[in-house]
């Protein structure tokens, strides 16, 4: 883990970020790694807004460094065959929450990965879920939530896939700061993640393709 590129995301020190970045890439460190020290500042971003040491607006301009620290990763990932596509996972944080930063940290975690995302989107009714899944047929699903009131609509949305007949062959994740062995269990869903990274390795166990977690 790179403590410099991480304490410069957590200061916000944008420039600075992009360019620690871009020499750890040239001195040849593991793009996943710079990607995963950037989550980690992430998550101390959002503990601090957590205990109202931190506000909306810096929550907003640390996940966008975080979108420019993984557009100056990929291409690395490319060149070393990361990119391959391991299957196809769809997104969103479910009706009645509109929060997307964790989500957007999810989905870019899996970009990386090796998945397909497919991301709809926050304050997303069941209906346009189950018309996306129906649509392109994804091996994964993924719902988010960061208020306790999003678990209704996370088993609702798990019930609409059971009584649309989309259930063979795909699997349901979960995810968010409340989140527990037992809101997953209530919502009916396969498996929950408790950050990022998990919710990757939990994916690729999914399509058999843990084997190339980093």
């Amino acid at each position: 883990m790179s403590n410099e590129l991480k304490e410069a995301v957590i200061d916000l020190r944008e420039q600075d970020a992009y360019r620690i970045t871009e020499r750890l890439l040239d001195e040849g460190t593991d793009p996943i790694t710079i990607v995963e020290s950037s989550k980690e500042a992430m998550d101390e971003i959002g503990r601090r807004f957590a205990c109202g040491e931190a506000f909306i607006p810096e929550l907003i301009m640390a996940g966008e460094i975080m979108q420019g620290i993984t557009a100056r990763v990929k291409p690395h990932l490319a060149a070393t065959g990361e990119s391959r596509k391991l299957g196809t996972v769809v997104l969103g944080t479910v009706k009645g929450d509109i929060h997307d930063i964790g989500k957007d940290i999810v989905a870019t975690m899996l970009d990386i990965g090796g998945f397909e995302v497919v991301d709809l989107g926050v304050d997303v009714p069941y209906e346009t879920l189950v018309a996306k899944v129906s649509e392109i047929h994804p091996q994964v699903v993924g719902l988010s939530g960061l208020l306790t009131v999003a678990f209704d609509s996370m088993k609702a949305t798990v019930a609409a896939l059971d009584r649309a007949g989309l259930r063979d062959g795909l699997k349901i994740m979960v995810g968010g700061a409340p989140v527990t062995d037992d809101v997953c269990a209530f919502v009916g869903a396969d498996g929950w993640a408790k950050d990022a990274v998990g919710a990757v390795e939990l994916a690729k166990s999914w399509v058999g393709g843990a084997q190339d977690a980093a």
